[in-house]
């Protein structure tokens, strides 16, 4: 805990790297999510940023929203420059009802990659210490947009949690985990 009472956990990325531009994000990807990539200091929110067009996998992430949303309308609040706040489109294979799956498929891979301590709350929080540390906003139509908000280097609200760690890495590992985990999910739609 911080001195403000707020959860916190360190994680060993070192990249130093500030902005999560197409440059930077790019070369440290490790699988095909985030390949399309769409960066923007800062936006209303990232499920907007995402074309009609997008590739399964593409990433959209801005620096800032300023309309971010959670689950039943409510507000979700970042720490301009600090938290990582990202959508991507996903293409899932039928049947439809499976679809919601894909939030706590999220969710799963950002506890993961937290690593120690990180707990989900269904359906669609990251807890930390019993604080949440992060959420994800599933919205689909033709296909499905997980819009994913992590709290990084400081809480953006009383009582709220944060991870003290690198945003690139942070973000090249959730990537990374949820494609693994998307893989395994798509493979049992089909079967």
């Amino acid at each position: 805990m911080d001195a403000r009472g707020c959860a916190r956990v360190a994680r060993a990325y070192s990249s130093g790297v500030s902005v999560l531009t197409p440059e930077v994000v790019l070369p440290a990807l490790r699988g095909s999510f985030g390949r399309e990539y769409h960066h923007a200091e800062v936006a209303p929110t990232t499920q907007r940023m995402l074309p009609g067009t997008a590739a399964h996998g593409a990433v959209a992430l801005a620096e800032h929203q300023t309309e971010g949303r959670g689950r039943r309308g409510r507000a979700w609040v970042d720490e301009p420059g600090r938290g990582l706040t990202f959508s991507i489109a996903l293409h899932p294979p039928p049947p439809l009802a499976r679809w919601p799956e894909l939030t706590l498929l999220a969710a799963h891979a950002v506890a993961s990659e937290i690593g120690t301590g990180a707990t989900v709350k269904d359906p669609n929080d990251v807890l930390l210490a019993g604080r949440k540390v992060a959420g994800i906003l599933a919205e689909a139509g033709e296909r499905v947009v997980l819009g994913i908000g992590i709290n990084v280097g400081a809480a953006p609200w009383p009582g709220a949690g944060f991870v003290e760690v690198d945003r690139l890495g942070l973000l090249v590992g959730v990537l990374d985990r949820l494609e693994q985990a998307y893989v395994r999910w798509a493979s049992h739609s089909e079967s």
